[in-house]
């Protein structure tokens, strides 16, 4: 297995245990120089000419390409852009219009809360017998009926880091004539995927977590080359037209995964991105995910050995998990405030999850042991139990 271990890269405070990358990655070092050039010699500079002479406009096509290769897609088969909550309801909205005689959305309780709402909003809009079903993960096999238009699944569960099998899903899915989406908000930058493999015809995911594109990076969404100038985009943004500039009256949807596009790219953070996305040009995803599981395995152990107040809530088969663990914890949120005052940065995610994220770029096995060691002085000695630490804040 080759070396993962980047620390060097990052940027994390002195003293500090960085376990919530599943949440925000760490700013790397070359983002605020990279930003900084943007602004100065291209803003500054060239003003409006930057999005020819600094080829502004290409960007989401570009830094789509840098993580499609980290999730097994093709070149030219993902576009940068926007939020993943408008990447997900643009998915479900082409997904739809390509089973017009099915109503049902199915997916399932651990899914992340937006995704629904997405399709909830989605459903709202169409009428016309449109439902969003929902099902317990282990029953989404079962609940594939004949009026499923549209599977759409998380592939790692944000909360305990349950991990569903593409390849299965994706197969029973189509088996039963649906079209298949697969959010990797949890998955792109921490583990393997293989989209293209799977045969999913749609993919969405953010890059503000594993791939330290920082707050707000702008999301991604995969469409199956074969499909990618079939798929008929709802929403029908000037920068997805085919010839944008030529100001039609009409829409007329741009040559492949261009037609994913919606509005004007977020230049500033799409610089951002692509430096962050730069680190992985040379890690195989296959050690990264080794490395994760090493570290892992090793929290697992010296938690349930020194800190048995806290139940595993993730699965316990390495194989069934992404690259988080989670515990629960009666008083979780308090507990997770005790930690993040003394610089172990986890988070926490109702009703009773203590969550922690592995990104072996800048943890290693000693970031660990020291974890543990905080965690324990906090659960065995209740330093949780302050009113200071039991009053929610707006982010948790």
């Amino acid at each position: 297995m080759a070396e993962v271990l980047r620390k060097e890269a990052f940027i994390i405070p002195e003293g500090m245990v960085y376990l919530d990358g599943n949440s925000l990655g760490p700013m790397p070092r070359s983002v605020p120089d990279r930003v900084a050039r943007t602004m100065t010699d291209e803003w500054a500079q060239m003003l409006i000419k930057g999005w020819n002479k600094a080829g502004w406009m290409a960007l989401p096509e570009e830094v789509g390409a840098m993580v499609g290769r980290t999730i097994g897609a093709p070149e030219g088969s993902v576009v940068m852009g926007d939020t993943l909550s408008i990447k997900v309801f643009q998915a479900l909205a082409s997904a739809v219009k390509m089973r017009p005689d099915r109503r049902v959305i199915l997916s399932d309780t651990g899914n992340f809360p937006s995704d629904l709402y997405m399709a909830e909003g989605l459903v709202g809009l169409l009428g016309q017998g449109y439902a969003l079903r929902t099902v317990a993960p282990e029953d989404v096999a079962g609940a594939m009926t004949d009026d499923v238009a549209v599977v759409m699944l998380t592939e790692v569960d944000y909360r305990t880091g349950r991990m569903h099998d593409m390849q299965a899903i994706t197969k029973a899915a189509q088996d039963n004539g649906s079209v298949m989406i697969w959010d990797l908000a949890h998955s792109a930058g921490a583990i393997p995927v293989d989209i293209l493999g799977s045969n999913a015809e749609f993919a969405v995911g953010c890059t503000y977590k594993y791939f330290n594109g920082g707050p707000g990076a702008p999301a991604f969404i995969y469409v199956r080359p074969d499909l990618a100038d079939a798929v008929e985009p709802a929403l029908s943004g000037w920068l997805g037209h085919r010839q944008p500039f030529d100001f039609d009256l009409n829409y007329t949807p741009g040559n492949g995964i261009e037609r994913m596009r919606v509005g004007t790219p977020p230049i500033l953070q799409m610089a951002a991105l692509e430096a962050a996305m730069e680190i992985y040009a040379d890690v195989d995803m296959h050690d990264l995910r080794a490395a994760s599981i090493a570290l892992q395995e090793q929290f697992i152990e010296e938690i349930e050995r020194d800190v048995p107040q806290l139940t595993l809530a993730s699965p316990r088969d390495s194989k069934n998990r992404g690259s988080q663990v989670s515990w629960r914890f009666e008083h979780g949120y308090a507990a997770m405030q005790a930690l993040i005052a003394r610089d172990v940065i986890g988070d926490f995610r109702a009703p009773d999850i203590m969550r922690f994220g592995f990104t072996p770029l800048y943890l290693d096995r000693n970031d660990v042991s020291r974890a543990v060691k905080v965690i324990a002085d906090v659960m065995h000695n209740d330093l949780w139990d302050r009113e200071e630490y039991k009053t929610r804040a707006r982010v948790t």
